[in-house]
């Protein structure tokens, strides 16, 4: 049987849904893995989202939380607000409680990756943040560590990413994932699927 990979994200103006594209592409290069993406509801109305020049949601299927549980690995995106995850990744999370309750998604392992708007705005502290989520489903945090190899010290080029996660840098939002950073983002995808494969073959 295959093994899940769910990759849940959250995005506006599609930087992390980019990520997530090439994370899937990664998690799907490894033999036996099935990777799907998913996006989580959007809390704003259309007129807000309107007034924030977000463009339209792509058709990637909404989940639900009961939905989680079907995954064996899951790997969750999301941009940051003032250095953690956005308002609207968490209101989906806080909706797990059932889960929680029934330790659905104990042991499973699980990413994180994410975009802010500039090198100090939160690309270790989003992810950081984040664990506590993991933690309290009892959730296996896999980060990619310094497995992306030359890639993690890169020093001449503007790079998001971190040994938490692959990451981008939106700037004012006119600055687009870099061909850096979406590599990262297939390595993250083909690592973290390994792992959800091995954990799953010794169950």
């Amino acid at each position: 049987m295959a093994t899940k990979v769910y990759i849940v994200y959250y995005s506006m103006y599609g930087h992390v849904e980019k990520l997530a594209e090439e994370i899937k592409k990664g998690a799907s290069s490894v033999e036996g893995v099935e990777a799907k993406l998913w996006q989580v509801p959007e809390t704003l109305s259309d007129e807000m989202l309107g007034k924030m020049s977000a463009p339209p949601k792509s058709d990637v299927p909404i989940i639900t939380p009961a939905e989680l549980a079907e995954a064996d690995g899951l790997i969750f995106g999301f941009p940051t607000r003032f250095g953690m995850m956005s308002a609207q990744f968490k209101a989906f999370l806080d909706g797990t409680g059932g889960l929680w309750r029934t330790q659905q998604l104990a042991g499973k392992p699980a990413g994180i990756f994410y975009s802010t708007g500039s090198q100090g705005g939160g690309q270790e502290t989003t992810p950081l943040t984040a664990i506590t989520q993991l933690a309290h489903h009892g959730m296996i945090f896999v980060p990619i560590g310094y497995t992306f190899g030359a890639g993690m010290f890169e020093l001449e080029k503007v790079k998001g990413g971190s040994p938490y996660g692959s990451g981008t840098l939106a700037g004012d939002g006119s600055r687009q994932p870099s061909e850096l950073e979406l590599e990262q983002a297939f390595h993250q995808g083909k690592y973290f699927a390994g792992i959800a494969k091995k954990l799953k073959t010794t169950a």
